[in-house]
Protein backbone atom coordinates (compact mmCIF):
# COMPACT_ATOMS: atom_id res chain seq x y z
CA UNK A 1 0.00 0.00 0.00
CA UNK A 2 1.21 3.49 -0.99
CA UNK A 3 1.87 6.12 1.37
CA UNK A 4 1.17 10.03 0.78
CA UNK A 5 4.12 11.25 2.42
CA UNK A 6 5.60 14.58 1.02
CA UNK A 7 9.26 15.75 1.51
CA UNK A 8 8.64 19.24 1.04
CA UNK A 9 11.54 19.51 -1.41
CA UNK A 10 9.48 18.31 -4.34
CA UNK A 11 5.94 17.86 -4.67
CA UNK A 12 5.16 13.68 -5.25
CA UNK A 13 2.16 11.90 -6.82
CA UNK A 14 1.33 8.75 -4.97
CA UNK A 15 -0.11 5.56 -6.61
CA UNK A 16 -3.06 5.53 -4.46
CA UNK A 17 -5.55 2.57 -3.26
CA UNK A 18 -9.02 2.61 -5.60
CA UNK A 19 -7.73 4.85 -8.49
CA UNK A 20 -9.32 3.94 -11.83
CA UNK A 21 -6.18 4.38 -14.66
CA UNK A 22 -9.02 3.66 -17.51
CA UNK A 23 -10.10 7.52 -16.36
CA UNK A 24 -6.42 8.70 -16.54
CA UNK A 25 -6.23 7.48 -20.12
CA UNK A 26 -9.61 9.01 -20.96
CA UNK A 27 -8.67 12.21 -19.74
CA UNK A 28 -4.87 11.81 -21.59
CA UNK A 29 -6.72 11.43 -24.94
CA UNK A 30 -8.95 14.45 -24.11
CA UNK A 31 -5.71 16.75 -23.28
CA UNK A 32 -3.71 15.55 -26.46
CA UNK A 33 -6.50 17.23 -28.73
CA UNK A 34 -4.45 20.86 -27.03
CA UNK A 35 -1.23 19.18 -25.81
CA UNK A 36 0.58 16.49 -28.25
CA UNK A 37 2.77 14.42 -26.86
CA UNK A 38 5.60 13.24 -27.93
CA UNK A 39 7.50 10.22 -26.76
CA UNK A 40 11.37 9.01 -27.38
CA UNK A 41 12.82 5.82 -27.45
CA UNK A 42 16.75 5.91 -26.87
CA UNK A 43 17.59 2.08 -28.08
CA UNK A 44 20.60 -0.01 -28.99
CA UNK A 45 20.25 -2.29 -31.71
CA UNK A 46 20.97 -5.39 -29.76
CA UNK A 47 17.85 -4.48 -27.73
CA UNK A 48 15.44 -5.05 -30.81
CA UNK A 49 16.22 -8.55 -30.00
CA UNK A 50 15.25 -8.58 -26.33
CA UNK A 51 11.78 -9.56 -25.46
CA UNK A 52 11.52 -6.39 -23.02
CA UNK A 53 11.07 -4.06 -26.14
CA UNK A 54 8.79 -6.45 -28.03
CA UNK A 55 6.64 -5.99 -25.16
CA UNK A 56 6.77 -2.37 -24.79
CA UNK A 57 5.86 -1.96 -28.51
CA UNK A 58 2.74 -4.23 -27.59
CA UNK A 59 1.37 -1.79 -24.84
CA UNK A 60 2.92 1.06 -27.32
CA UNK A 61 0.31 -0.05 -30.11
CA UNK A 62 -2.62 0.56 -27.73
CA UNK A 63 -1.86 4.18 -26.68
CA UNK A 64 -4.28 6.28 -28.04
CA UNK A 65 -2.87 9.40 -27.00
CA UNK A 66 0.59 9.78 -28.42
CA UNK A 67 1.11 11.97 -31.55
CA UNK A 68 4.59 10.61 -32.53
CA UNK A 69 7.39 8.59 -31.10
CA UNK A 70 10.95 9.35 -32.14
CA UNK A 71 13.44 6.32 -31.74
CA UNK A 72 16.70 6.87 -31.06
CA UNK A 73 18.90 4.24 -32.58
CA UNK A 74 22.39 3.31 -31.75
CA UNK A 75 25.10 0.80 -32.53
CA UNK A 76 23.73 -0.41 -35.62
CA UNK A 77 24.80 -0.54 -39.02
CA UNK A 78 22.76 0.06 -42.68
CA UNK A 79 21.79 -3.40 -42.04
CA UNK A 80 20.72 -3.13 -38.98
CA UNK A 81 19.07 0.18 -39.02
CA UNK A 82 16.74 -1.58 -41.96
CA UNK A 83 15.77 -3.97 -40.04
CA UNK A 84 14.94 -1.70 -37.22
CA UNK A 85 13.01 0.47 -39.47
CA UNK A 86 10.90 -2.96 -40.37
CA UNK A 87 10.63 -3.56 -36.40
CA UNK A 88 9.16 -0.49 -35.52
CA UNK A 89 7.01 -0.13 -38.43
CA UNK A 90 4.28 -1.44 -36.90
CA UNK A 91 3.46 0.81 -34.26
CA UNK A 92 0.34 2.50 -35.37
CA UNK A 93 1.60 6.12 -34.41
CA UNK A 94 3.26 8.31 -36.80
CA UNK A 95 7.47 7.44 -35.87
CA UNK A 96 10.50 7.75 -36.97
CA UNK A 97 13.91 6.54 -36.57
CA UNK A 98 16.72 8.21 -36.37
CA UNK A 99 20.57 6.57 -37.06
CA UNK A 100 22.75 7.81 -35.32
CA UNK A 101 25.75 6.31 -36.62
CA UNK A 102 24.69 6.85 -40.06
CA UNK A 103 26.34 9.32 -42.89
CA UNK A 104 23.43 11.14 -43.11
CA UNK A 105 23.43 12.10 -38.84
CA UNK A 106 27.14 12.23 -39.29
CA UNK A 107 26.98 15.15 -41.25
CA UNK A 108 24.94 16.73 -38.76
CA UNK A 109 27.95 16.12 -36.15
CA UNK A 110 29.86 17.24 -38.31
CA UNK A 111 28.58 20.26 -38.90
CA UNK A 112 28.24 21.19 -35.19
CA UNK A 113 32.02 20.63 -34.77
CA UNK A 114 32.47 23.08 -37.44
CA UNK A 115 30.59 25.21 -35.42
CA UNK A 116 33.00 24.78 -32.69
CA UNK A 117 31.00 22.40 -30.62
CA UNK A 118 31.15 19.11 -29.17
CA UNK A 119 28.45 16.54 -29.08
CA UNK A 120 30.23 14.18 -26.43
CA UNK A 121 31.13 10.97 -26.04
CA UNK A 122 28.54 8.47 -27.95
CA UNK A 123 26.14 6.72 -25.42
CA UNK A 124 22.50 7.16 -23.96
CA UNK A 125 23.28 11.06 -23.14
CA UNK A 126 23.70 11.90 -26.80
CA UNK A 127 21.51 9.62 -28.18
CA UNK A 128 18.46 11.42 -26.15
CA UNK A 129 20.62 14.72 -26.92
CA UNK A 130 19.75 13.89 -30.69
CA UNK A 131 16.08 12.85 -30.36
CA UNK A 132 15.58 16.02 -28.80
CA UNK A 133 16.88 18.32 -31.51
CA UNK A 134 14.52 16.25 -33.81
CA UNK A 135 11.78 16.69 -31.48
CA UNK A 136 12.65 20.62 -31.65
CA UNK A 137 13.05 21.10 -35.23
CA UNK A 138 10.03 19.25 -36.14
CA UNK A 139 7.88 21.61 -33.95
CA UNK A 140 4.75 19.01 -33.60
CA UNK A 141 5.52 18.44 -29.53
CA UNK A 142 3.99 20.36 -26.50
CA UNK A 143 5.15 17.37 -24.22
CA UNK A 144 8.15 15.10 -24.56
CA UNK A 145 8.10 11.73 -22.42
CA UNK A 146 11.15 9.03 -22.61
CA UNK A 147 11.94 6.08 -21.06
CA UNK A 148 13.94 2.83 -21.57
CA UNK A 149 13.89 0.20 -24.03
CA UNK A 150 15.02 -2.30 -21.40
CA UNK A 151 12.25 -2.68 -19.02
CA UNK A 152 10.84 -6.18 -18.70
CA UNK A 153 7.97 -4.88 -16.31
CA UNK A 154 6.70 -2.66 -19.14
CA UNK A 155 3.10 -1.53 -18.95
CA UNK A 156 0.71 0.91 -20.62
CA UNK A 157 -0.24 2.31 -17.21
CA UNK A 158 3.54 3.36 -16.46
CA UNK A 159 3.78 6.14 -19.81
CA UNK A 160 0.42 7.38 -18.99
CA UNK A 161 1.25 7.66 -15.16
CA UNK A 162 4.39 9.80 -16.27
CA UNK A 163 3.19 12.16 -18.53
CA UNK A 164 -0.07 12.97 -16.59
CA UNK A 165 1.31 15.82 -14.56
CA UNK A 166 2.80 17.34 -17.15
CA UNK A 167 -0.35 17.24 -19.54
CA UNK A 168 -3.31 18.30 -17.49
CA UNK A 169 -4.08 21.66 -18.05
CA UNK A 170 -4.77 22.29 -14.28
CA UNK A 171 -1.09 21.03 -13.20
CA UNK A 172 1.68 23.79 -13.65
CA UNK A 173 4.60 21.17 -13.60
CA UNK A 174 6.85 21.85 -16.00
CA UNK A 175 8.76 18.72 -15.36
CA UNK A 176 7.63 14.97 -13.64
CA UNK A 177 10.33 12.14 -12.94
CA UNK A 178 9.10 8.66 -12.42
CA UNK A 179 9.69 6.67 -9.23
CA UNK A 180 9.10 3.03 -8.31
CA UNK A 181 10.43 0.23 -5.90
CA UNK A 182 13.53 -1.49 -8.07
CA UNK A 183 12.37 -5.36 -6.13
CA UNK A 184 12.67 -8.41 -8.53
CA UNK A 185 12.85 -12.53 -8.08
CA UNK A 186 12.87 -11.76 -4.51
CA UNK A 187 15.37 -9.82 -4.21
CA UNK A 188 16.05 -5.56 -3.60
CA UNK A 189 17.75 -4.07 -6.87
CA UNK A 190 18.62 -0.41 -7.74
CA UNK A 191 22.24 -0.64 -6.31
CA UNK A 192 23.80 2.08 -7.43
CA UNK A 193 21.01 4.29 -6.11
CA UNK A 194 20.93 2.86 -2.61
CA UNK A 195 24.23 2.20 -1.97
CA UNK A 196 26.10 5.00 -3.96
CA UNK A 197 23.97 8.38 -4.90
CA UNK A 198 21.98 8.04 -1.02
CA UNK A 199 24.83 7.67 1.31
CA UNK A 200 27.09 10.22 -1.13
CA UNK A 201 23.74 12.55 -0.72
CA UNK A 202 23.90 12.45 3.09
CA UNK A 203 27.95 12.18 3.31
CA UNK A 204 27.90 15.44 1.27
CA UNK A 205 25.36 17.23 3.62
CA UNK A 206 28.42 16.34 6.76
CA UNK A 207 31.06 17.20 4.71
CA UNK A 208 30.26 20.33 2.69
CA UNK A 209 27.42 21.48 4.68
CA UNK A 210 23.92 22.92 4.12
CA UNK A 211 23.06 22.60 0.37
CA UNK A 212 19.64 23.52 -1.51
CA UNK A 213 21.07 21.10 -4.54
CA UNK A 214 21.74 18.44 -2.46
CA UNK A 215 18.17 17.96 -0.15
CA UNK A 216 16.00 18.86 -3.62
CA UNK A 217 18.42 15.26 -4.81
CA UNK A 218 17.58 13.68 -1.63
CA UNK A 219 13.72 14.78 -2.34
CA UNK A 220 13.68 12.35 -5.58
CA UNK A 221 12.68 8.28 -4.95
CA UNK A 222 14.55 7.14 -7.56
CA UNK A 223 16.58 9.89 -8.98
CA UNK A 224 18.35 7.32 -11.49
CA UNK A 225 15.48 6.54 -13.06
CA UNK A 226 15.17 6.26 -16.69
CA UNK A 227 11.59 7.89 -17.22
CA UNK A 228 11.07 11.49 -17.06
CA UNK A 229 8.36 13.77 -18.54
CA UNK A 230 8.49 17.79 -19.58
CA UNK A 231 7.29 20.62 -21.25
CA UNK A 232 8.86 20.79 -24.67
CA UNK A 233 9.10 24.34 -23.91
CA UNK A 234 11.80 23.99 -21.37
CA UNK A 235 13.94 21.61 -23.98
CA UNK A 236 15.80 24.52 -25.62
CA UNK A 237 18.13 25.49 -22.75
CA UNK A 238 18.43 22.05 -21.23
CA UNK A 239 22.13 20.84 -21.16
CA UNK A 240 22.77 17.44 -20.54
CA UNK A 241 25.76 15.15 -19.41
CA UNK A 242 26.81 12.80 -22.89
CA UNK A 243 27.68 9.79 -20.44
CA UNK A 244 25.82 8.05 -17.13
CA UNK A 245 25.33 10.96 -15.52
CA UNK A 246 22.74 12.06 -17.91
CA UNK A 247 19.59 11.69 -15.57
CA UNK A 248 21.11 13.65 -12.57
CA UNK A 249 22.53 15.79 -14.86
CA UNK A 250 19.21 16.42 -16.49
CA UNK A 251 17.48 16.92 -12.70
CA UNK A 252 20.16 19.46 -11.96
CA UNK A 253 19.29 21.56 -15.23
CA UNK A 254 15.57 21.32 -14.51
CA UNK A 255 16.53 22.92 -11.02
CA UNK A 256 18.61 25.65 -12.83
CA UNK A 257 16.27 26.64 -15.26
CA UNK A 258 12.38 26.43 -13.47
CA UNK A 259 10.99 26.79 -10.21
CA UNK A 260 10.90 23.70 -8.13
CA UNK A 261 7.43 24.10 -7.84
CA UNK A 262 7.30 22.95 -11.34
CA UNK A 263 8.78 19.94 -10.58
CA UNK A 264 7.40 16.81 -9.70
CA UNK A 265 7.85 13.26 -9.07
CA UNK A 266 4.83 9.95 -10.08
CA UNK A 267 5.01 7.16 -8.78
CA UNK A 268 4.57 5.10 -12.16
CA UNK A 269 4.74 1.27 -11.29
CA UNK A 270 4.21 -1.30 -8.34
CA UNK A 271 6.91 -3.27 -9.99
CA UNK A 272 10.00 -2.21 -12.28
CA UNK A 273 12.91 -4.47 -13.36
CA UNK A 274 15.33 -3.84 -16.52
CA UNK A 275 18.39 -4.89 -17.44
CA UNK A 276 20.92 -5.49 -15.00
CA UNK A 277 24.47 -3.85 -15.52
CA UNK A 278 27.63 -6.04 -13.76
CA UNK A 279 29.50 -4.27 -11.38
CA UNK A 280 32.67 -4.66 -13.92
CA UNK A 281 35.02 -4.26 -11.19
CA UNK A 282 37.71 -5.06 -13.68
CA UNK A 283 36.66 -2.73 -16.04
CA UNK A 284 36.13 1.06 -15.20
CA UNK A 285 34.97 1.99 -18.54
CA UNK A 286 31.95 -0.38 -18.39
CA UNK A 287 29.25 -1.35 -16.58
CA UNK A 288 28.53 -0.16 -12.69
CA UNK A 289 31.98 1.53 -12.14
CA UNK A 290 31.74 3.47 -14.93
CA UNK A 291 28.18 4.48 -14.08
CA UNK A 292 29.13 4.96 -10.83
CA UNK A 293 32.40 7.59 -11.54
CA UNK A 294 30.16 9.14 -13.88
CA UNK A 295 27.11 10.30 -11.51
CA UNK A 296 29.79 10.69 -9.06
CA UNK A 297 31.29 13.16 -11.41
CA UNK A 298 28.24 15.12 -12.13
CA UNK A 299 27.42 15.53 -8.50
CA UNK A 300 30.91 16.55 -7.99
CA UNK A 301 30.69 19.54 -10.91
CA UNK A 302 26.83 20.82 -9.70
CA UNK A 303 28.56 21.44 -6.28
CA UNK A 304 31.13 23.58 -7.67
CA UNK A 305 29.16 25.30 -10.34
CA UNK A 306 26.93 26.40 -6.32
CA UNK A 307 30.49 27.40 -4.75
CA UNK A 308 31.91 24.54 -3.01
CA UNK A 309 35.30 24.39 -2.80
CA UNK A 310 36.44 20.81 -3.04
CA UNK A 311 40.42 20.08 -2.69
CA UNK A 312 42.32 16.64 -2.46
CA UNK A 313 41.52 16.41 1.75
CA UNK A 314 37.78 16.95 0.72
CA UNK A 315 37.54 14.11 -1.38
CA UNK A 316 39.04 12.08 0.82
CA UNK A 317 37.04 13.31 3.84
CA UNK A 318 34.09 13.07 1.78
CA UNK A 319 35.53 8.96 0.60
CA UNK A 320 35.77 8.30 4.48
CA UNK A 321 31.96 9.80 5.44
CA UNK A 322 30.64 8.13 2.33
CA UNK A 323 32.14 4.99 3.52
CA UNK A 324 29.97 5.31 6.78
CA UNK A 325 27.22 6.52 5.56
CA UNK A 326 26.75 3.57 3.14
CA UNK A 327 27.31 0.64 5.36
CA UNK A 328 25.11 2.29 7.60
CA UNK A 329 22.12 2.27 5.19
CA UNK A 330 22.57 -1.05 3.92
CA UNK A 331 21.87 -2.42 7.16
CA UNK A 332 19.09 -0.44 6.71
CA UNK A 333 18.12 -2.17 3.38
CA UNK A 334 19.12 -5.97 4.91
CA UNK A 335 16.89 -5.22 7.96
CA UNK A 336 13.58 -4.28 5.33
CA UNK A 337 14.36 -7.18 2.81
CA UNK A 338 14.86 -9.74 5.58
CA UNK A 339 11.58 -8.55 7.48
CA UNK A 340 9.84 -8.83 3.93
CA UNK A 341 10.90 -11.61 2.95
CA UNK A 342 13.17 -10.79 0.10
CA UNK A 343 16.88 -11.54 -0.19
CA UNK A 344 20.05 -8.86 -0.03
CA UNK A 345 23.57 -10.64 -0.35
CA UNK A 346 25.57 -8.29 2.49
CA UNK A 347 28.87 -9.38 0.75
CA UNK A 348 28.25 -8.43 -2.72
CA UNK A 349 26.75 -5.07 -1.49
CA UNK A 350 29.70 -4.34 0.22
CA UNK A 351 32.02 -5.63 -2.60
CA UNK A 352 30.04 -2.68 -4.68
CA UNK A 353 30.15 -0.04 -2.02
CA UNK A 354 33.97 -0.56 -1.57
CA UNK A 355 34.26 0.09 -5.23
CA UNK A 356 32.04 3.59 -5.30
CA UNK A 357 34.16 4.38 -2.46
CA UNK A 358 37.14 4.07 -4.85
CA UNK A 359 35.53 5.69 -7.79
CA UNK A 360 34.27 8.56 -5.53
CA UNK A 361 37.81 9.53 -5.36
CA UNK A 362 38.67 8.60 -8.61
CA UNK A 363 35.80 10.90 -9.85
CA UNK A 364 37.46 13.33 -7.63
CA UNK A 365 40.14 13.39 -9.01
CA UNK A 366 39.50 13.71 -12.51
CA UNK A 367 37.60 17.12 -11.33
CA UNK A 368 40.84 18.30 -9.49
CA UNK A 369 42.85 17.61 -12.64
CA UNK A 370 40.40 19.37 -15.38
CA UNK A 371 38.27 21.45 -13.45
CA UNK A 372 37.47 23.69 -16.91
CA UNK A 373 36.50 20.10 -18.47
CA UNK A 374 32.96 20.83 -20.50
CA UNK A 375 31.26 17.79 -19.27
CA UNK A 376 27.12 18.82 -20.96
CA UNK A 377 26.18 18.51 -24.78
CA UNK A 378 25.45 22.33 -25.67
CA UNK A 379 22.13 23.24 -25.32
CA UNK A 380 20.18 23.25 -28.42
CA UNK A 381 19.55 26.84 -28.15
CA UNK A 382 23.52 27.69 -28.30
CA UNK A 383 23.54 24.75 -31.58
CA UNK A 384 20.95 26.87 -33.37
CA UNK A 385 22.56 30.27 -32.29
CA UNK A 386 26.00 28.63 -33.93
CA UNK A 387 24.36 27.59 -36.63
CA UNK A 388 21.23 28.88 -37.76
CA UNK A 389 20.41 25.78 -40.29
CA UNK A 390 21.14 22.81 -38.28
CA UNK A 391 17.42 22.17 -37.44
CA UNK A 392 16.71 22.15 -41.31
CA UNK A 393 19.64 19.63 -41.61
CA UNK A 394 17.97 17.19 -38.80
CA UNK A 395 15.10 16.84 -39.95
CA UNK A 396 16.52 16.48 -43.68
CA UNK A 397 18.85 13.58 -42.32
CA UNK A 398 16.22 12.15 -40.67
CA UNK A 399 13.15 12.50 -43.69
CA UNK A 400 16.17 11.04 -45.52
CA UNK A 401 16.66 8.05 -43.57
CA UNK A 402 13.41 7.19 -42.77
CA UNK A 403 12.18 7.56 -46.79
CA UNK A 404 10.26 4.66 -47.99
CA UNK A 405 12.29 2.31 -50.18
Amino acid sequence: MADFHQTGAVATLHRLLGYDYSEVERRLVHFSAGRRITLILPSLFSELETSALANILDHLSEVPYLDQIVIGLDRANAEQFRHAREYFSRLPQDHVVIWNDGPAMGEVQQRIADAGLTTGEPGKGRNVWYCLGYVLAAQRSDVIALHDCDIVTYNRELLGRLVYPVVDPSFSYLFCKGYYPRIADGKLNGRVTRLLVTPLLNALSRTVGASDYVDYLKGFRYPLAGEFAMRTSIVPDIRIPSDWGLEVGILSEVRRNTNIRAICQVDISDAYDHKHQPLSQDNPETGLSKMSTDISKAIIRKLATDGVVFSAETFRTLKATYYRCALDVLEMYHNDARMNGLYVDRHKEEEAIELFAGNLIEAGQIFLENPMETPFVPSWSRVAAADPEIMQHILKAVAGDNRPA
